[in-house]
């Protein structure tokens, strides 16, 4: 049994779905610390005719520094939703496989969601079945697990009695080997090549988001991740 684990972030690369495909359980860790500073839990890249077109959900900050993941709130100030639909649509109105997926983006985006959480959950779902992948996906706060750093993620291993925990070398500096293996959980880690494929516009730009990979590329975007 595998478990593998990453943060719920927004509109995920193709490297969050390639660990999701090569393992049992998929869990994300919505009960830790919301990164400080610029991250990828409400922000990733798609494409333009200029390059990298940033789509940006705003989020209450201000007096809430040490927010857990799953407690951050959407900020309504602005009508980012409307900016995100228009910014899609615009400069993928080319893409082959645009109309395939833009009702049910939309559908997402027209929710009244609260919380990060929500929409990020939302689209995560939405390209997991786009993907078909079968692996299981929870969440950490659903599983009722507190903790940090590699006992955190051991003890997630040791309630899905998982013998196996998958993750990207680049992380293996932040782990301590020997809680896995007094546990009987073997590391494994697994190298990503990020998918070169058709995109619009100017020059291949890597590890945008995995919704310019679906509506360039529609059911070969599985195969073109695990390849």
């Amino acid at each position: 049994m595998v478990v593998t684990t990453h943060q719920p972030i927004f509109l995920p690369w193709p490297g969050f779905f390639f660990k999701g495909l090569q393992a049992d359980y998929m869990v994300l860790l919505d009960d830790v610390q919301f990164p400080r500073g610029r991250g990828w839990m409400n922000r990733n890249r798609l494409k333009n005719e200029q390059g990298e077109l940033w789509l940006t959900v705003p989020v209450w900050k201000k007096g809430r520094e040490l927010q857990i993941i799953r407690d951050v709130e959407i900020c309504d100030e602005t009508d980012w939703r409307k900016k995100h639909l228009r910014s899609i649509r615009q400069n993928y109105a080319n893409a082959p496989y645009l109309e395939d997926h833009f009702s049910t983006i939309e559908s997402i985006y027209r929710k009244d969601h609260r919380f990060l959480i929500q929409l990020n959950m939302e689209l995560i779902r939405f390209l997991w079945a786009a993907l078909n992948i079968k692996t299981e996906l929870l969440l950490q706060s659903d599983l009722g697990i507190k903790d940090k750093g590699t006992d955190l993620l051991v003890r997630i291993c040791q309630h899905l009695s998982a013998d196996a925990y998958l993750t990207f070398p680049i992380v293996e500096k932040y782990l301590e080997p020997d809680k896995f293996s007094a546990a009987g959980i073997r590391l494994r880690f697994s190298n990503f090549h990020p998918p070169v494929y058709p995109q619009l516009w100017s020059a291949f730009i890597y590890n945008l988001s995995t919704l310019d990979l679906l509506l360039n590329c529609g059911p070969k975007s599985k195969d073109l991740i695990i390849a």
